[in-house]
């Protein structure tokens, strides 16, 4: 007889002259060597990257979406018998999921809301991997990439409606200290005595200098 430690974090699956057994949880286990054969399944949460992609959106613009799938383990047995490759399984569907996505969503949406992609991605992404033995976690857009041409011409896009709004501000700045010095010359030419009152505080000011104009219609005896 053999020993064997499992550790917390994994599950070994037994298989007797060639037929599954039992999977041993966590803990120490015996077993026959020469007849079984133990496999190894780490339950740990794992996360697979779905690398960008060319894909079409609903209006024919091209764009490059890569996707992040977490995933873990739910049936060792499952996870070793059901399938050759299933993480290349869970990397196909979410390629399939991402694409319909894109397929139906206008460019406009995609680049307003990336987050628009992921809703219900990862719905769709388990759809594919019924028996399989895991569970998917998440399935998210990571990264959308654009061509060239639209970066630049988005970012052409972003540095008008940025110089516009502040042409706006410094249009409404002006047409406000135009108002102040109207009201000003209003309230001026109302009440004369207030430019008197005025020129006296800045002549007060250390520093200022006062010009005196002589009054021209002013004849001297």
């Amino acid at each position: 007889m053999a020993k064997v430690t499992v550790m917390d974090w994994e599950r070994r699956v037994r298989f007797t002259d060639g037929r599954f057994d039992e999977v041993l949880a966590p803990g120490r286990h015996r077993y026959n060597s020469r007849r079984s054969h133990l496999l190894t399944v780490d339950m740990r949460q794992r996360s697979t990257l779905v690398q960008g992609q060319e894909l079409l959106t609903a209006d024919g613009v091209t764009v490059k979406v890569s996707v992040l799938v977490v995933w873990r383990v739910t049936d060792p047995r499952a996870f070793l018998t059901a399938s050759t490759n299933v993480e290349y399984d869970l990397y196909t569907a979410a390629q399939l999921a991402i694409r319909d996505a894109v397929a139906t969503t206008a460019f406009d949406d995609v680049l307003a809301d990336r987050g628009r992609l992921s809703a219900g991605l990862t719905e769709a992404t388990a759809a594919h991997l019924d028996g399989l033995g895991v569970e998917l976690v998440s399935a998210t857009v990571k990264d959308l990439m654009l061509p060239g041409e639209l970066r630049r011409a988005a970012t052409e896009t972003l540095l008008a409606r940025e110089r516009g709004k502040a042409e706006l501000e410094h249009a409404r700045a002006e047409a406000a200290a135009l108002r102040t010095l109207a009201n000003a010359a209003r309230l001026l030419q109302d009440h004369p005595a207030l430019l008197q009152l005025r020129t006296i505080q800045a002549a007060a000011t250390p520093g200022t200098t006062v010009v005196l104009t002589p009054d021209p219609s002013y004849i001297p005896r």
